[in-house]
């Protein structure tokens, strides 16, 4: 019998879970009760350990795909490695229970039951993730920002939940608490060059309404950050593209260099503001760079086919624009 390749679910798209889900059947008969358990349980090892990870990530493929059967075949087989009442197993539990609820009534159940158990253990961070994402679907933002705010008192370190918040408060249209929540992130995580890309993105909607020059110069330096922390990055270049499209597009229609004498809330508001001769080279680069990464994903270079063809699509309409936004 041959031997099943390491399975990751993290960043997967729709079509990658699906192939991933497919490896189920092969891998539950594979790595069967009786020779992983019984083992592991008397002496565990990094190898079990991986299997286990692995029933995990195929747990939520398997949801995300919709085979709620071989999902429940892997929970069943977590559950027994390490009981109910472990608090990682509770929130996979809770997870399963949400996606074969039938009804808006079998989600509040599900709810009610988060909510007693965590009235009696208020450390539980899993369920309290699950509480808030439970609220989020049902419709009930505020309650979910609360109970996210509620988890990170206890525990003001959890990257996962700051960035639950930030996409909450967006949603919301509050647009500087959605920055602060970034900003939360990289005290923890500083190279963490997504997270400076996406605090770039922020940052280009706060200069539609707050200060334009000032925002989109603090834009452009989470961009570049972003890019010098991971060369190639796409959204990093997007968003060094569009920032600087829009920084140019204000020079010209003050018809002068703007003095910046506003000041941003946080300490970087302090750096110089850019010239516009810099904003354009950096325009160039990354027009450059978007451009580049097209042409090979349309050539079919391997390495450039994990980007989804919605990205690409936003990049050529981008390039199209010549900078008209």
């Amino acid at each position: 019998m041959g031997t099943a390749p390491p399975i990751d679910s993290k960043g997967l798209s729709q079509l990658e879970a699906v192939r991933l889900s497919q490896q189920a059947p092969r891998f539950l008969k594979q790595n069967n009760t009786s020779n992983v358990a019984g083992i592991s349980a008397l002496i565990p090892t990094s190898s079990t350990a991986d299997v286990y990870n692995d029933y995990e990530k195929l747990f939520i493929a398997c949801l995300r795909t919709g085979d709620d059967k071989a999902a429940h075949k892997c929970l069943e087989r977590l559950i027994e490695r390490f009981g109910p009442t472990n608090e990682r197993i509770m929130g996979l539990r809770g997870l399963y229970q949400e996606a074969v609820a039938s009804d808006q009534k079998g989600l509040e159940t599900i709810l009610q039951e988060y909510q007693s158990t965590l009235a009696d253990d208020k450390t539980n961070t899993p369920l309290m993730k699950r509480r808030a994402a439970l609220l989020q679907s049902l419709g009930r933002p505020a309650e979910a920002i609360n109970a996210l705010v509620e988890l990170l008192g206890s525990s003001p370190t959890d990257i996962e939940a700051w960035a639950e918040l930030s996409d909450l408060y967006l949603d919301q249209g509050l647009l500087r608490q959605a920055c602060f929540c970034l900003e939360e992130i990289l005290l923890v995580a500083p190279n963490a060059w997504n997270i400076h890309a996406r605090l770039g993105e922020l940052l280009i909607l706060s200069s539609i309404t707050g200060d334009t020059e000032l925002f989109l110069n603090d834009s452009i330096r989470r961009c570049c950050r972003s890019i010098e922390l991971c060369d190639g990055f796409l959204r990093g270049f997007y968003g060094l593209k569009l920032s600087t499209d829009r920084l140019l597009k204000f020079h010209d229609s003050e018809s002068k260099k703007a003095t910046g004498n506003a000041q941003l809330s946080t300490s970087h508001s302090e750096l110089p503001n850019m010239s516009r001769s810099v904003a354009q080279v950096l325009n160039k680069k990354a027009e450059r760079q978007l451009a580049d990464i097209v042409h090979r994903y349309h050539a079919g270079q391997l390495e450039y086919q994990y980007y989804e063809p919605s990205e690409i699509r936003a990049v050529e309409e981008l390039l199209s624009s010549k900078g008209n936004q």
